[in-house]
């Protein structure tokens, strides 16, 4: 009994206690509620007014961060610009074909193009075309100026690391000296000495003096440590010309791969790698690739499909190029000319060729071209040493000419060709097959028919071209002749040259002239400017009177590029391979630079 009423106690105080503890939850959780509805619930609405403050504030910090931002963009032309940096491959397609890419071998345009990458001169051309040092030091002429001695730089090396010295210098030049070695620079070095005194220089002694013989000095030195070895008349055929060919050039030799079975279809590819020890500094780029092509066609349309970086020697500019193509027409030293073969035919007549260069109006010839060039109006260029404007060819005037032929005894036929004891003035006209030198001959054709001439004009194949003009089987031709800077222009009209026993025979008028041919070598063995320029006017003047040929005007060397090629420059070139000057600093590709 007693024990139930101690339960029954417990249970009481228990639910006493409960009681309170839920009171003091209760209490608390009013209080919680209403702390939070006084210290939260009202305070944030009071809030409310400010919102919009806040909301100013944050979108006034936004827009400062992006005209921040923007106007980082903008300054940043201030100092960051887009400019040339090196690197990328540059693949240049080209007419024709691997056959001997030695210097003292190499005649072909590619062969040439190869033989200036990866062989190095004595002297060189900067990309502005001057002659400068590139082997050499420098050099000094003796005072009679039959003797040069030149001095080589310290550490020149070869591609394959070994030391370039006197030795190899000397090599090369007595080398194409030596007839078994039929060296097509034979002739012009065949009278020089050639000595090493000491490993750094080289002593070249002529028989007279030749002022313009420092440009011979650019062409490419041969290593003796490969090739001594070789005998001479082996030489054309040696391995080394084709498959492993070492130079000092700027750049280096890596394969060569050849694609297609078809003749007319091939291409050839050469890789070369900078030589990263080039005199000069180590080149820009990556690599340079030389594509040689059998068919215009191919190359035409690899460079369409943006395979090439550069086209090189097409002979006219292709329809529908793609954006961003670049055309450059680097005009050339060199001159294109008609010339009349005076030995034979109606052209051995004087009055006759001066009656057709009068007759002839080079001015719209130069305006029918699809590039803007300079006119040829005598056997020098106009800027050259020498060059006298008057002893220019008179040109443009179809009624002198055609008075004078009358009061010479020629008389019209029933055709209105003119006609001189028989023998009607008639004569073929020879040419390569392109679109510009058709344009210019049919343009001559129309000009001459008007005085009463009767011109065919044979246009050839380049094969048949090159048979023609070194047999001279032609009446008269038009071509063009390269005549560099300097105005020695001996192996085109001095008469030895028209000799069929000449090397070369470049005389193709077979014009010979005694009063020209002494002027001719006084112009070429003098050193002074001054005195040159007075010793080749009886020269310009022969020339001028007895016209052996009619000048135009100065070719163009076509040349089309993807883009920039920064270092490239559109100046006058002298030759083809002269596109190449200052190689080692071409760049294409471009990037974002901070100014310093």
């Amino acid at each position: 009994m007693e024990f139930k009423r101690l339960r029954l106690r417990v249970r009481r105080h228990m639910r006493r206690q409960l009681r309170v503890q839920q009171a003091v939850v209760e209490d608390a959780a009013a209080a919680a509620e209403d702390t939070l509805e006084r210290n939260f619930f009202r305070r944030l609405q009071r809030l409310k007014p400010v919102r919009r403050f806040v909301s100013t504030w944050i979108l006034l910090l936004l827009i400062i961060i992006g005209c921040s931002i923007a106007q980082l963009q903008q300054l940043s032309g201030l100092y960051q610009t887009t400019q040339a940096v090196p690197g990328g491959i540059y693949n240049e397609g080209i007419l024709g074909s691997i056959s001997n890419v030695n210097p003292i071998f190499a005649t072909s345009d590619v062969d040439r193009t190869l033989a200036r990458l990866i062989f190095a001169g004595l002297l060189t051309y900067d990309a502005d075309g001057h002659l400068v040092n590139c082997l050499a030091s420098g050099y000094r002429v003796s005072d009679d100026g039959k003797t040069y001695t030149v001095t080589l730089k310290h550490d020149l090396t070869w591609q394959d690391g070994r030391s370039l010295t006197a030795d190899d210098v000397a090599y090369t030049f007595n080398t194409i000296k030596n007839p078994d070695t039929q060296s097509p620079l034979f002739n012009t070095w065949q009278k020089v000495t050639v000595a090493a005194p000491d490993q750094y220089t080289v002593t070249f002694t002529l028989p007279s003096p030749l002022a313009a013989f420092p440009y011979l000095l650019t062409t490419g030195i041969i290593p003796a440590h490969i090739l001594a070895t070789t005998a001479p008349s082996d030489l054309r055929s040696a391995d080394f010309n084709t498959m492993n060919p070492i130079g000092a050039g700027a750049f280096m030799w890596h394969g060569v791969q050849v694609q297609g079975s078809d003749p007319d279809e091939t291409e050839e590819q050469v890789a070369l790698l900078p030589f990263t020890h080039y005199v000069l500094g180590t080149p820009k780029l990556n690599e340079f690739v030389v594509k040689a092509y059998a068919s215009p066609d191919m190359l035409t349309d690899n460079f369409k499909d943006g395979q090439l970086t550069a086209a090189a020697g097409l002979t006219s500019v292709p329809d529908k190029l793609p954006g961003g193509a670049v055309v450059r027409s680097m005009l050339m030293n060199a001159g294109t000319y008609v010339f009349f073969k005076t030995s034979t035919g109606v052209l051995a007549d004087k009055t006759v060729r001066q009656a057709l260069v009068l007759a002839a109006d080079p001015a719209k010839i130069l305006q029918s071209l699809s590039y803007n060039t300079r006119p040829v109006i005598e056997p020098l260029l106009a800027g050259q040493l020498a060059f006298n404007p008057a002893y220019a060819q008179k040109t443009g005037d179809e009624a002198a000419a055609r008075a004078q032929l009358l009061a010479a005894g020629w008389t019209p036929n029933a055709k209105g060709v003119l006609t001189k004891d028989g023998q009607p003035l008639a004569f073929t006209l020879a040419a390569t097959d392109t679109p510009e030198y058709e344009q210019v001959s049919h343009l001559l054709v129309q000009q001459w028919r008007k005085l009463g001439a009767q011109v065919k004009v044979e246009l050839l194949s380049n094969a048949d071209y090159a048979t023609a003009l070194a047999g001279h089987t032609y009446d008269a031709t038009l071509y063009g002749i390269a005549l560099g800077q300097d105005p020695d222009v001996y192996a085109y009209w001095d008469s030895s040259q028209a000799d069929v026993r000449s090397t070369n025979r470049l005389n193709l008028s077979e014009w010979k002239n005694t009063t020209a041919d002494d002027a001719l070598e006084a112009g070429r063995t003098r050193l002074d400017p001054s005195l040159r320029v007075i010793k080749y006017a009886p020269f310009l003047q022969a020339w001028q009177q007895d016209a052996p040929a009619l000048g135009l005007y100065q070719p163009r060397y076509l040349y089309l590029t993807h883009g920039t090629v920064y270092g490239l420059t559109e100046k006058p070139i002298s030759n083809t391979v002269d596109r190449l000057n200052g190689v080692q600093d071409w760049q294409i590709r471009t990037a974002r630079i901070t100014n310093k």
